[in-house]
């Protein structure tokens, strides 16, 4: 088993590799992978991940890194419509489960015209390699797997790779180790453990 340090040192090269760019697998499958991790390591991800887009969008002429935090993105918009405040107030007054659907309301996730898809569309350019950051910090918000199923109609002609922590088997999303996040097969793992 790999440590997180050796994991991501692999993740450079792999992203500057022109095949990862071309953005297609051997059956044209669109290029959405999963960096799974230990939750512990959080923060040494989000270290690597900010040296990462550092060094490739000072360094490159070719690419950009562009990073959505979903979470941030979350507070932006609700910050912009002006609920911020009045969800802050919800949830001391009602509790966390009951501004849930409101916000996936306000947020339009997973319909035609979801808030957060609709941002990261369109900000990402042609050159560009998505990373897909808050997971964990946007739960029970934003379910990964629908996240990924809805920007999978929207985002094809870049390589997505969503920092999971938690575990990807290929087959399930299982975040901080302890919540099954439905089943998600169309990604691939950006690295073995």
């Amino acid at each position: 088993m790999k440590t997180i340090y050796e994991r991501l040192d692999k993740i450079l090269p792999l992203i500057m590799d022109k095949r990862f760019r071309e953005n297609k697998g051997l059956g044209n499958e669109i290029g959405f992978y999963i960096f799974d991790y230990d939750p512990k390591d959080e923060l040494i991800v989000r270290e690597h991940i900010a040296f990462l887009k550092q060094k490739v969008n000072n360094d490159s002429t070719e690419i950009t890194i562009r990073e959505f935090d979903l979470y941030e993105m979350i507070l932006t918009i609700l910050f912009d419509k002006g609920y911020l405040g009045k969800v802050f107030a919800m949830e001391k007054e009602k509790g966390t489960s009951a501004i849930l659907t409101p916000l996936k309301k306000t947020l339009r996730l997973t319909q035609k015209n979801d808030l957060i898809v609709e941002h990261i569309r369109q900000n990402t350019k042609q050159n560009d390699i998505v990373f897909l950051t808050g997971v964990g910090k946007s739960w029970p918000v934003i379910r990964s797997h629908s996240i990924l199923n809805t920007l999978h109609a929207v985002i094809e002609d870049v390589p997505l790779i969503m920092f999971y922590p938690g575990t990807y088997s290929g087959q399930d999303l299982h975040l901080f180790d302890e919540i099954s996040d439905q089943n998600y097969y169309r990604a691939f793992k950006l690295i073995e453990r």
